[in-house]
C-alpha cells in the first residue's frame, strides 16, 4: 500500500469512527484504538497527571507515551514523568526533544525567545519535536477535554489530525471537571506536586504562573499575552 493510499484509508477510518465513537466511553475509545491500531499509536502526556496514562495501560500496558521534553519544565514535572515510568514499567516513555538545545537556541534566536516571541519557541520546541515524533505512528491519543478552554469545546472523541497526518483519538474529551477529579481521587492517580499548590495547568516553567482561587485554570498560562494555546491542538 503507498503512502498515499494509507493516508486515504486512515482519515476514512477517523471519519467513520467519528460518527460511531461519537458517545463512546473513555475505556471504549481506548479498547478501540488499541484494537485498531495495536503498537501503531502513541499516547501523549505533559505529566500533568497520570490519569489518560492510566486509563490506556488498562487496555494496553506497554503503551508508547509522548513526553515534549523542551528543556523547560519544572523540576517537578520530570520528576512525575519519572515517577510515571516506576508505576507504570511497561510503559515506554518516548521523549521528545527539539532539534536544538537551549543553549543553541538562545545562541541562534537570544535569551529567552520565550518571552519575545512564544509562538516562535512552542514550534520550535514542542511544535515540530511532535510532528516528527508522530510520524512514526498512525494514530495518537490525547488528553484534551471540551471544557479546557472555548477553542476545545466542540472537541470529538476520533477525528482526523489534518496537521500531522493521523488519527487523533480524544477519549477524555466530554469529562467534566468533576469527573476528571473523581477518577484521580478514585484510583489514587500520580499527579504533578505543582497542582495542589495553584498550578492548574502546567507548561513550560517560564510560561506558567500560579492561578488564584476562582480564576481560569488555565490563566497561568502565558499571562498577560495573547496566547492561549500551544498549537499542538489546532
Amino acid at each position: 500500500m503507498t503512502a498515499t493510499a494509507d493516508y486515504r484509508d486512515h482519515r476514512t477510518l477517523a471519519e467513520r469512527a467519528s460518527r460511531e465513537l461519537a458517545d463512546a466511553t473513555a475505556e471504549q475509545a481506548l479498547r478501540w484504538t488499541a484494537e485498531t491500531f495495536g503498537d501503531d499509536f502513541i499516547v501523549a502526556s505533559n505529566m500533568q497527571d497520570a490519569v489518560l496514562i492510566d486509563l490506556a495501560t488498562r487496555v494496553k500496558s506497554d503503551v508508547d507515551v509522548l513526553f515534549l521534553e523542551t528543556g523547560y519544565h519544572f523540576a517537578e514535572t520530570i520528576g512525575t514523568r519519572d515517577a510515571v515510568q516506576t508505576v507504570y514499567p511497561d510503559v515506554r516513555i518516548v521523549n521528545a526533544r527539539a532539534e536544538q538545545s537551549v543553549a543553541e537556541q538562545d545562541a541562534e534566536y537570544g535569551a529567552k525567545l520565550h518571552d519575545r516571541d512564544p509562538t516562535l519557541c512552542c514550534n520550535l520546541r514542542k511544535v515540530v519535536p511532535l510532528r516528527r515524533t508522530l510520524g512514526g505512528y498512525s494514530a495518537w491519543v490525547t488528553g484534551v477535554r471540551r471544557v479546557d478552554a472555548p477553542t476545545r469545546a466542540n472537541t470529538p472523541i476520533v477525528t482526523w489530525d489534518e496537521r500531522n497526518g493521523l488519527v487523533k483519538v480524544n477519549p477524555i474529551a466530554p469529562w467534566t471537571d468533576e469527573e476528571f477529579a473523581g477518577y484521580i481521587r478514585e484510583h489514587a492517580i500520580l499527579e504533578n506536586p505543582l497542582v495542589a499548590v495553584g498550578y492548574p495547568s502546567i507548561g513550560c516553567a517560564p510560561c506558567t504562573a500560579k492561578v488564584e482561587p476562582g480564576q481560569d485554570p488555565r490563566s497561568g498560562r502565558w499571562a498577560g499575552q495573547a496566547k492561549t494555546e500551544c498549537g499542538l491542538h489546532g
